[in-house]
């Protein structure tokens, strides 16, 4: 089956889209971005053609209806058992790291002790490792290193203070091996971990053979990756050709089409940038404008804000849903950003009307962006990681409204991938031949 793959080298996260020949997703894979973007990248695809894998077997099952109960929990079981495979894989890795580390003149008179803490360390955590991804179980990630870090952490002081190691000495190697883990592409073949993830569902959890013998059918169908375009915020350090390479602009343009055929008005607030872009009919940008360099009124600003009152990122729109009477931010400059929010703290503001207010001071610029791109057309779509925060969504709907009337705003949950989307989408055209609105 021929593939066309889009990565969007976002400055967060980066993202990778798989299209079949009939313009169809067949999968999306999303990775934190790191300094060695060619990991990224490959990390991000190859997330992408797992979640292929998990389109074709619900293809092979018939999923143009619903699917029976039985299979749902069969490809959930077969899911959860592949995750524990990737687990496992890289904890074996880590663990090698890090028991390499252990040599030089720092570790001459207690190496075999510390080496054995470290044994004694990830045993456990493979021990645990397949209750972390059983049924019901919750995890705050499915980052390797949020998952891992957490739980090594955990056990490395116990197991140190039993054994007469410092917990210090077990936390730097850990600091020193994650990182050199994080920066090594997916090793290892995917089919060799979905066989394995099969044989523990239908032996381990007991699941019917027929299923599985679907499901193997499904995985034998070759993936074939006939073009690639990469686009976003990193895309001069992607590791491919010039021919190979489309501007954010067009790929977010031709993306937001791809979801929503008519939209006019594309809005992307992304980590480090907000676009403003009109498309035609055919998704192909006809204006955009942009912001500064500076960082206000982007991703960015909201993680310093949550940064700054101690909160996750994921936190801040909830708490300003919360808000009756928000505050009057008079600045979105990033430097003065924590130095406002503690004034207004400490005169007993509340933070809910405070994070009320510094969503609305955000959107603000967005649409006067939006004003110079040439306005808000009947349909617009909003994208980026900012279009997940509900609180923005909330403060965009109400200055559209106020500025423009009734409009309709598409937001789409998958909006995160619209770059990728879009770069899948060059990826199709340029196998075949085409590329419209863009230079080959």
């Amino acid at each position: 089956m021929k593939t066309f793959v889009g990565i969007d080298l976002g400055s967060t996260t980066t993202k990778a889209v798989l299209l079949d020949e009939d313009e169809q997703v067949l999968g999306r894979g999303i990775t934190n971005s790191r300094s060695n973007y060619e990991t990224a990248c490959s990390v991000a695809t190859e997330e992408a053609k797992i979640d292929a894998r998990f389109t074709l077997f619900r293809r092979e099952f018939g999923a143009k209806g619903e699917l029976s109960d039985e299979v749902e929990e069969f490809l959930g079981a077969l899911e959860r058992s592949f995750r524990l495979e990737q687990f496992l894989e890289q904890l074996a890795d880590l663990e090698e790291t890090c028991t390499r580390l252990v040599r030089g003149e720092r570790f001459a008179k207690n190496a075999d002790g510390v080496k054995q803490a470290l044994a004694e360390v990830f045993k456990r955590l493979r021990a645990e490792a397949p209750a972390m991804f059983a049924p019901g179980a919750e995890r705050k990630s499915d980052f390797f290193r949020d998952i891992a870090g957490s739980r090594y952490l955990a056990v490395a002081e116990e197991v140190g203070r039993d054994a007469g190691i410092g917990y210090d000495i077990l936390l730097n190697i850990y600091d020193k091996s994650i990182i050199a883990v994080e920066n090594r592409p997916p090793s290892g073949s995917l089919n060799a971990k979905f066989n394995k993830a099969l044989e523990r569902v239908t032996q381990d959890a007991g699941m019917g053979e027929g299923l599985a013998d679907k499901a193997t059918h499904a995985l034998n169908i070759e993936l074939e990756e006939s073009y690639l375009v990469g686009t976003g915020y990193g895309r001069v350090t992607l590791p491919f050709s010039k021919e190979h390479i489309r501007s954010e602009i067009l790929c977010h343009g031709l993306g937001a089409h791809m979801m929503y055929p008519e939209t006019r008005t594309v809005l992307d607030i992304g980590g480090q940038d907000t676009k403003g872009i009109q498309v035609d009919a055919n998704g192909i940008v006809e204006n955009f404008q942009m912001n500064d360099r500076c960082a206000a009124g982007c991703g960015r600003y909201l993680g310093y804000i949550a940064d700054e009152m101690n909160m996750g990122l994921h936190e801040l729109g909830p708490m300003a849903m919360q808000s009756e009477k928000p505050a009057r931010i008079n600045s979105t400059c990033t430097v003065f950003a924590g130095a406002e929010l503690r004034d207004r703290l400490a005169l007993g503001e509340k933070r809910e009307d405070i994070l009320a207010g510094l969503h609305r001071a955000i959107i603000l610029r967005a649409v006067s962006i939006l004003s110079r791109s040439g306005g808000v057309a009947d349909q617009m779509t909003f994208t980026g990681g900012v279009a997940k925060n509900e609180a923005a969504v909330r403060e965009l709907k109400k200055l559209i409204a106020e500025n423009y009337g009734d409009v309709t705003i598409n937001i789409n949950p998958d909006s995160i991938y619209t770059g990728a989307l879009g770069g899948a989408e060059f990826a199709r055209r340029a196998a075949e031949g085409r590329v419209e609105g863009v230079e080959a």
